[in-house]
């Protein structure tokens, strides 16, 4: 029975050694404009903290704010605790939440090309919105319509990429979306470290520019050929030997076709995926498909890339150096990307993973004991241990850039049959935007709260998430995307959880008799 206890889960046999094929422009091409789509993501990252730490916007929206801001005697710890200011940061991760659950049916029933286009439609019309905004109302509108276009493509891009990339360099390519996200944090800094020169308005140039990376994604989901294996399950399936020929360079697709064939004949059969994927035989990527974005979140790196010129300036630095240092940050994230898209399909994804945990450990530790010892609630940090902060704020942009940021995405995009493939994918976003939604809210109230014990708190969950890692996470690299739910079987753990398919129960029968 497909989808049942004892049912079969996406392909069967490993014909992973029969697959052809070499790197193609086309799919070279086809992938860094999809992953246009992760810059529009990295924008609102970038700006967002950018913005909310310029005087004009606070003093038009966050009067309240402005005020507190301008007392020397507020405690440097809170002097950003607004719940309204945070709400502008964090609404947009809510309506990304909610929006992502609706694009699972239309990337699955009409292609990853329908979520992509529709995502860079919605950010679009929020960022012109927020870029004319005249009252809080307004505002808040263009926010949620980011929101919207961040939760069609999420769900649809890293979708995308995993399933055109060949399989010896998925890990590579499918870290376009993460690269162009850093890209895209990048030069919102470098933006914003502009338009603070230009007063009253330069906010509004800030928020605005967003339009052009939602421009260049529409534009690009249009254009884009679609995935072979989308094709395959809606049933074009000689459309799509067509494409994956293209994408492979080679007539001799046939193993890699079948594979997608197989896949898709199940997926077919599986009319309710959300149900089905809470089936046991879908526990290993189900716990994946929370855990990774969860943790990637618990790193505290969204709290440094949204809040950094407000952390920065919190810290003693001037307006200016605040926005500089930030700038910094991002250009370091967008560097430790590149060394972890050449890495991952070499040393695979758990070596970085662990390896980047440890790093973010050490680097958070020492911030928090610099500033409890040397940072009081009324006193700025003398320049040397400022100059130590950011080093070490910086070393740990470089550990999550080769490990937990490209990653937390890659590895659930890459996990999950067919037949759940985008289901599985809006639950990846929708944690993801979830908890960054939960610490985009209360960042600045924790910051008040624990102070300098900020960094420990991470620290904390960051050791969690390199524990699950080394004991719970197998390694993908290398393994065809319709034959990885073969690897669970293979796992320590996992294989104790997965229920019996039909022709192990028939052999353990024949056994006992």
């Amino acid at each position: 029975m497909a989808g049942g206890s004892f049912g079969p889960t996406g392909v069967a046999k490993e014909r992973a050694e029969q697959y052809q094929g070499k790197v193609t422009s086309y799919v070279i091409i086809a992938c860094l404009v999809a992953a246009i789509g992760g810059s529009i993501f990295g924008y609102d990252i970038g700006i967002s903290g950018g913005v909310t730490s310029m005087d004009e916007f606070l003093d038009q929206f966050f009067h309240t704010v402005y005020e507190k801001k301008k007392q020397a005697h507020e405690s440097n710890y809170c002097k950003y605790d607004n719940q309204g200011l945070a709400a502008f940061t964090s609404s947009l991760y809510l309506a990304g939440l909610v929006s992502t659950l609706a694009a699972s049916p239309i990337t699955r029933n009409y292609g990853r090309r329908a979520s992509i286009v529709c995502g860079g439609v919605s950010f679009f019309i929020g960022a012109a919105l927020n870029a004319g905004a005249v009252n809080l109302a307004m505002l808040l509108a263009g926010r949620i319509l980011l929101g919207v276009g961040i939760g069609f493509g999420n769900q649809a891009v890293p979708l995308y990429l995993s399933e055109v990339a060949p399989t010896h360099l998925r890990g590579g390519l499918n870290m376009m979306f993460q690269l162009a996200t850093t890209l895209g944090i990048f030069t919102a800094n470098m933006v914003n470290y502009g338009t603070q020169q230009l007063k009253p308005w330069g906010w509004r140039l800030s928020l605005g520019l967003a339009a052009f990376p939602a421009f260049l994604m529409t534009l690009g989901g249009y254009f884009l050929p679609e995935t072979p294996n989308s094709l395959v399950e809606r049933g074009l399936t000689e459309r799509g030997r067509r494409v994956l020929e293209k994408l492979r360079g080679t007539k001799n697709v046939d193993a890699e076709l079948q594979d997608m064939v197989d896949a898709s004949e199940l997926a077919n059969s599986i009319k309710h995926p959300f149900r089905n994927i809470l089936q046991k035989q879908h526990r290993p990527q189900l716990v994946m498909a929370i855990c990774m974005p969860m943790f990637q979140i618990l790193t505290g790196i969204n709290s440094i890339l949204f809040y950094a010129p407000v952390l920065f300036q919190t810290m003693g630095f001037g307006g200016n150096a605040s926005l500089y240092s930030s700038a910094l940050t991002g250009a370091v994230l967008v560097l430790s990307t590149l060394i972890s898209i050449s890495l991952v399909d070499k040393l695979g994804r758990r070596a970085l993973l662990i390896s980047g945990g440890v790093q973010m450990i050490i680097c958070q530790a020492i911030v928090s004991v610099i500033l409890g010892v040397k940072f009081g609630d009324n006193q700025e940090l003398s320049k040397g241990y400022s100059i130590v902060v950011v080093i070490f704020i910086c070393l740990f942009v470089v550990a999550f850039g080769w490990s937990w940021g490209p990653l937390g995405w890659t590895i659930p995009s890459e996990i999950f049959p067919l037949e759940t493939r985008s289901a599985g994918q809006s639950i990846t976003v929708a944690v993801n935007l979830l908890f960054t939604f939960f610490i985009a809210q209360a960042f600045l109230s924790l910051l008040c709260a624990f102070k300098f014990g900020i960094f420990l708190f991470f620290a904390g969950w960051v050791s969690v998430m390199t524990i699950f890692v080394y004991f719970l996470l197998p390694e993908t690299k290398g393994v065809p995307i319709e034959e990885m739910t073969l690897l669970w079987k293979k796992h320590w753990f996992w294989k104790k959880v997965l229920p019996a398919t039909n022709h192990e129960a028939e052999s353990n029968n024949n056994s006992s008799i």
